[in-house]
């Protein structure tokens, strides 16, 4: 018995061995089939490969055009076999979008806008035959509208590249507030690839004033001088504009000469030629006033123009050349000269010596037929005193009637008072501009 058990045991434990195996064997023979199912062929992989070398040789054709050579690429590379390279096929409008997009001058690549404009904005005393340059982000169409100039003068606009370029043939008047419009009109403003201005620009420069010497020499011309000039070459002709613009930055050479030799000397001193004083101002003055100018005295764009158009039109002065001096020896009095002529002398009140009319050459700046003045006497109190034909040359200092039981004496508070009748007399030749000479 014992001995036939052994063997019932040793038969049992090969059969579980046995069975085991069998397990494993079958779990393995699974997982390989499993395996096998799930995992492509190699055929299968290879048909995935090669669309993905098909598409990036496509790419490389899209950003270089088909006659370029890229190292290391198959159309690059040498044809050692003897056989043509294999080329992708590209259509007509696929290579023109390929050169544009590389250059940037698709349409679609950007805005075009003004990057710069030369001279720059807000800038003073430019040359008035300056080159005016606006810079753009692309290259301009050759058929596209220009900017615009205010004021216009005569020149060409140019197109380089991305600027557009404007060269005046006639210099700019002096002092011109010139004004340069870059928007689109009813043809915009477009760029090569055809893009159009994305937003308007407006600046702006103020050219450089002209020569005192100049503007002396047209109001001679032009009569509102006591001055004649004579050019020491050709006269420039009235209808001749360019040239005489030019004048206005280079004057011709000549002479000045009084017209007549009876003026007195406290008038033909204060004469500079090329220089702008007192004298040059009140002449200025007068030309302002007969033609709607602001009666200031400065050198301003609207004069030059007005000189200019003067000068074309052949507008003279009729009224001659006045003078006034107010002389405070005792007995005190005021003169006028008109073309060296004196026309009237008056006994005449200035200022008491606690407020003196002040001494030195001043022009006329404001005229009123009637007035009431108001001011602080010396004792604190205040006047409001009704006056007449009143011409003011000095800040509050004025050449009017006043009465006053006598005149020649200092009574007034800065002013030249003098009778009704002599005031009325006076009031015509003290015109805008008139100089007004106070001395002793």
């Amino acid at each position: 018995m014992a001995k036939n058990g052994a063997v019932y045991k040793t038969s049992g434990s090969l059969l579980k061995i046995f069975s085991v195996l069998v397990i494993i064997a079958a779990i393995a023979l699974i997982a390989i089939a499993f395996i096998t199912k799930h995992s492509p062929p190699v055929s299968a992989l290879d048909k995935k490969v090669a669309p993905v070398n098909k598409s990036v040789n496509k790419l490389s054709s899209s950003l270089v055009p088909a006659t370029t050579k890229v190292p290391g690429s198959s159309s690059g590379s040498q044809n050692t076999s003897g056989s043509t390279p294999r080329r992708e096929n590209t259509s007509p409008s696929q290579q023109r979008t390929t050169v544009s997009t590389s250059t940037g001058l698709n349409s679609n690549s950007g805005e075009l806008t003004v990057t710069s404009v030369s001279p720059p904005s807000h800038a003073r005393g430019v040359d008035p035959l300056t080159h005016i340059v606006v810079t753009f982000s692309q290259p301009l169409s050759h058929n596209s509208p220009m900017p615009t100039l205010t004021p216009s003068t005569a020149g060409s606009w140019t197109i380089a590249g991305d600027q557009a370029i404007f060269t005046p043939t006639v210099p700019f008047i002096p002092l011109s507030d010139v004004t340069i419009s870059v928007k689109n009109t009813l043809s915009p403003i477009t760029s090569a690839s055809g893009a159009t201005l994305t937003y308007p620009v407006t600046s702006n420069f103020i050219i450089r004033t002209g020569s005192p010497l100049r503007i002396q020499q047209l109001l001679s011309e032009l009569d509102y001088s006591p001055l004649s000039f004579t050019p020491t070459g050709p006269l420039i002709a009235g209808t001749d504009e360019a040239g005489q613009i030019s004048a206005f930055y280079n004057p011709p050479s000549g002479q000045f000469a009084w017209r007549q030799t009876t003026w007195p000397s406290q008038l033909t001193q204060l004469w500079q030629a090329g220089v702008y004083n007192t004298m040059t101002k009140g002449m200025i003055m007068e030309f302002q006033a007969d033609h709607g100018l602001i009666v200031n005295g400065r050198e301003t764009a609207g004069l030059f123009n007005d000189l200019l158009q003067a000068i074309v039109n052949n507008e003279l002065n009729s009224g001659g050349y006045n003078y006034a001096l107010v002389n405070k020896t005792p007995p005190e009095n005021l003169t006028i000269w008109h073309d060296g002529k004196v026309v009237i002398t008056t006994p005449a009140n200035t200022g008491i010596a606690s407020d003196p009319t002040t001494d030195g050459t001043y022009p006329v700046f404001a005229k009123y037929r009637y007035q009431v003045m108001h001011g602080t006497n010396p004792d604190g109190s205040h006047y409001s005193d009704p006056v007449q034909f009143v011409s003011y040359f000095n800040g509050g200092e004025a050449v009017h009637y006043m009465p006053r039981p006598d005149y020649g004496i200092p009574q007034s508070l800065g002013c030249v008072e003098l009778p009704l009748s002599s005031a009325a007399q006076v009031w015509p030749w003290l015109a805008y501009g008139t100089l007004v000479t106070v001395i002793n």
